[in-house]
């Protein structure tokens, strides 16, 4: 397959099921890192302009709510509620949701890893579109079923990214108009990176 960079011109953004009650479900990395990878996942979406989608499952029961971290950034992105379709892409107004936004590449995340994830990456595949899992801001309760679902994930075509790796391919040079505004996500949601702008700082004052 050929390199096609992810650009803000032909990317969306599709945040499946990020639902307070459910992310009480995800093991595979601590509340606090997944919650800071979501948001950056959702700080890139708003940056970039993404056209972005977000549908919950059974929001009225027990999986709860969208993550406000998702609400309060992508204030633009289309809102679908599944009142019981496991795979968003069974849900009509999704499907046409998805179609409307008329981009090649479609960025999903979601939990868990190995069922809304992973379904509707293999719907999306199935009709045609370049997927790409961003599993770092996805997640699930066992290490064993992330690496299963990322396996067949990759077995039928998709290509796993991580938040980080979707925002540097999508500014692709820090000479962009974007670059400062980049750096501060990056500072934010990644400490090694904060350190690293702060000694810059501190040096060329010194």
């Amino acid at each position: 397959m050929s390199y096609d960079r992810i650009t803000s011109d032909n990317a969306a953004l599709l945040m499946v099921d990020h639902q307070t009650g459910l992310a009480n479900g995800v093991q595979t990395m601590s509340p606090p890192e997944f919650v800071n990878n979501v948001k950056a996942l959702a700080t890139l979406g708003k940056l970039y302009n993404l056209p972005a989608i977000v549908t919950t499952s059974a929001a009225d029961g027990p999986n709860g709510p969208v993550m406000p971290v998702v609400t309060s950034l992508l204030t633009d992105a289309t809102l679908i509620h599944r009142p019981g379709e496991v795979n968003a892409f069974d849900n009509p107004n999704f499907a046409a949701a998805v179609k409307k936004l008329d981009r090649k590449k479609l960025l999903i995340a979601g939990i868990s890893t190995e069922v809304c994830v992973t379904f509707a990456v293999l719907s999306a595949l199935k009709q045609g579109y370049e997927v790409y899992a961003v599993v770092d801001a996805s997640g699930t309760w066992d290490t064993r079923v992330e690496q299963a679902a990322i396996a067949r994930m990759v077995q039928a075509g998709a290509i796993p990214i991580t938040w980080c790796a979707v925002g540097a391919e999508l500014m692709g040079d820090w000479r962009s108009p974007v670059g400062q505004a980049h750096g501060a996500l990056m500072a934010e949601h990644l400490p090694f990176a904060g350190n690293l702008f702060a000694s810059f700082a501190a040096a060329k004052v010194a």
